[in-house]
């Protein structure tokens, strides 16, 4: 009990830090979010800062804004006048949920497969290719792959949407999702099969690999029973940067496929100085960054009783 407590109170911790350098960062960035409002009248400009606080002093309004996040109100959007930041977290939060989600599974679901294919072909043709592959993927920008993948699936083959987001069926909402879950996925997933082949052979150089080799169990068992459990080890502890990656990654691949999920917010948030949307991006990423990081310590901890001891 004193262990969840400890954890609770270093989460909140660390998102009431996040949160505090955000607000400080944003508001000594210069202009401010009605700066295009130059032409209206005094009165007008005014009225507008009366309205959103912002002719009150920093410490005032970061006060009112702890307060109103305590009730869980993370303010009106200055850039989106009907809409609180609420409710365009509830409407973006589920995109980039879906496309990163697809994004993650398809770089664990290939990347652990290659990864051991490489392991058992280890200094051979096929490892040598794999992970020139892999080095391939990890160099090439976001920002690259997701205007050459629009080229060749939507604008040369025509089998995929090239942007948007169309929710009029499931199959549509999955065409759309695809491009940019690829695009979020093809780093991540070098970066998995690279850790699992590691993972592997160390796994299937151990001793009790050696032990089930001399007892005479196929490979398959010694795989999947024995070197299995030990070499995702690695994998689950990169699940939280992958997240981040997915996270950071997300603003680049969501601009150019044009889709209004999280990270789309965030740089039209940042750019237009809509304070209050941007701090609850940050929020909202940063809490779930916390509980991935938790979830992904404790299946570390089921998965090696070494960390279950300690």
């Amino acid at each position: 009990m004193k262990r969840l407590a400890r954890a609770f109170a270093e989460a909140a911790f660390t998102l009431w830090l996040l949160a505090t350098l955000c607000f400080a960062l944003l508001h000594a960035a210069p202009g401010g979010p009605f700066d295009v409002e130059k032409a209206a009248p005094p009165e007008v400009q005014a009225a507008l800062a009366r309205q959103y606080r912002l002719d009150q002093s920093l410490p005032s309004q970061y006060i009112h804004w702890l307060g109103d996040l305590a009730h869980g109100d993370l303010g009106p959007s200055f850039q989106y006048p009907d809409y609180r930041v609420s409710e365009l977290i509830v409407l973006a939060l589920p995109v980039t949920a879906l496309c990163g989600g697809i994004a993650l599974a398809l770089a664990i679901g290939l990347g652990v497969p290659l990864g051991l294919l490489a392991a058992q072909r280890r200094g051979r043709g096929l490892d040598r290719v794999l992970m020139g592959l892999s080095g391939l993927g990890l160099a090439v920008p976001k920002f690259v792959v997701a205007p050459l993948l629009v080229l060749v699936f939507a604008v040369a083959l025509h089998w995929l949407p090239g942007g948007g987001w169309d929710r009029t069926s499931l199959w549509t909402l999955l065409r759309s999702a695809a491009l940019p879950a690829i695009a979020l996925s093809l780093p991540n997933l070098a970066y998995c099969a690279r850790i699992a082949r590691a993972g592997f052979i160390e796994a299937l150089g151990s001793d009790y690999v050696r032990a089930a080799r001399a007892r005479g169990y196929s490979q398959a068992r010694i795989v999947l029973v024995h070197a299995l459990g030990p070499a995702l080890l690695p994998v689950l502890a990169w699940l939280g940067p992958a997240l981040i990656n997915i996270v950071s990654g997300s603003a680049v691949v969501e601009q150019v496929f044009g889709i209004p999920g999280m990270g789309r917010y965030f740089v039209q948030g940042a750019l237009n100085r809509d304070y209050t949307l941007v701090l609850g991006v940050v929020l909202v990423v940063g809490a779930l960054i916390v509980l991935i990081n938790a979830a992904t310590d404790g299946l570390r901890a089921w998965i090696d009783p070494r960390l279950r001891e300690e």
